[in-house]
């Protein structure tokens, strides 16, 4: 690859980041916290409804096709070595789900780099197969994927008990940190059912986030332009209009809208900020504005991010911290989307100052010094052996 196209997938990256955490913000805004996870999403009224329909999903599934790609880039690198695959890809997968382990038990309540581990694991033993196979799994996996979510759907349709209110906890309010991870821990099962709920749709999107990889949707190039085009047609001009629809259809259709329709929409996002980013790098002679040097240093150090901007909105929100999600609660959504906003800036601000030292971030180190520590053992090993 060349480094244009790296700094294309790096932007991707930071723009997928900070829309996860668009979606996110709303929990950790929300007095309930996590806990009333359905009454955040939910919306109250017309203009909360179309700020979360923004990100709702999108970005997720964005993150997503993303994680497909670099492990289409892991594959090439292996095939390039004449290393075994899946080889130490499978010791990669497992640091991921210990990252995410402990990223749930210490911080967020629906991580997702758990859900990516284990998904990653099943993909790797895929991505080399042939293009039959691989459409194959694809197609099945969405089938099932959208099989589930219309079965769930229809049983919400068709039920006609009216939805008694919530009453919000005080969990989030009052509770201190270790409460908040015992909590965790008691509550596993429920917090991580998103997790396991879509891992059929984890295995679609990585495997056309490697497809689309080698069909040059990040190329600056004619064919990647018309791909583009085609995904962009598909993303926005029909998945934007039937998202936008099913965000106000109501509660029974809120698998539909978070998960069914925001990946059409991601592959839409994928192709323009691509062809966006080709065009004003052209522009631009190469040099990128302020907006993409944060974004691209966000999409660097993706892993720091994500963790971090979880934490921030902990301690902005939560109880045990400086507990804004009570103290603002009649300043919503408008409080909500300057949260999200400042947390963004400051966390590109930083990836940028720290990149500046490090050719990685904080938590992209530690990862980097346990993923090699095998090698280096086993080097150390050789080397007292002769």
């Amino acid at each position: 690859m060349t480094a244009k196209r790296i700094d294309v997938l790096d932007l991707l990256r930071g723009v997928a980041i900070m829309g996860t955490l668009g979606t996110n913000i709303w929990i950790f805004t929300s007095p309930a916290g996590p806990a009333g996870v359905l009454d955040a999403l939910g919306g109250t009224g017309a203009v909360e409804t179309v700020l979360r329909f923004l990100s709702n999903g999108k970005f997720l599934a964005l993150l997503t096709l993303l994680f497909g790609i670099g492990l289409e880039l892991q594959y090439r690198s292996a095939a390039r070595r004449g290393a075994s695959w899946p080889g130490r890809y499978l010791w990669r997968a497992g640091l991921l789900f210990a990252e995410g382990l402990l990223h749930y038990l210490l911080v967020f309540e629906f991580d997702v780099l758990m859900g990516y581990a284990v998904t990653s694991v099943v993909v790797a033993y895929l991505i080399g197969r042939s293009d039959r196979v691989v459409t194959a799994w694809t197609a099945g996996a969405g089938v099932v994927f959208a099989s589930m979510v219309g079965l769930v759907t229809l049983a919400l349709i068709s039920d006609d008990t009216p939805a008694s209110p919530s009453r919000p906890g005080t969990l989030f309010t009052d509770g201190s940190y270790a409460d908040q991870v015992a909590a965790r821990i008691e509550l596993a099962g429920f917090y991580r059912l998103e997790a396991v709920f879509i891992i059929p749709l984890g295995i679609t999107l990585f495997l056309l986030g490697a497809r689309l990889m080698r069909a040059g949707a990040l190329e600056d190039s004619a064919r990647g332009a018309a791909l583009r085009g085609r995904l962009m047609a598909a993303g926005l001009g029909v998945g934007v209009p039937l998202n936008l629809l099913t965000s106000f259809a109501g509660d029974d259709w809120v698998l539909v809208d978070r998960y069914l329709l925001p990946p059409l929409v991601a592959l839409g996002l994928l192709a323009l900020i691509t062809g966006v980013a080709h065009r004003m790098s052209r522009l631009s002679g190469g040099v990128p504005g302020f907006a993409r040097r944060g974004l691209t240093a966000a999409g660097r150090t993706a892993l720091s991010c994500y963790v971090a901007q979880n934490l921030i909105a902990s301690v902005l929100c939560y109880g045990w911290g400086l507990g804004l999600a009570a103290k603002l609660a009649d300043l919503r959504p408008w409080w909500t989307v300057a949260a999200w906003a400042g947390i963004c800036l400051l966390l590109a601000t930083l990836s940028a100052l720290w990149l500046r030292r490090f050719r990685r971030g904080p938590l992209e180190l530690v990862w980097h010094w346990a993923y090699t520590a095998p090698r280096r053992r086993l080097a150390a090993a050789d080397s007292s052996g002769r």
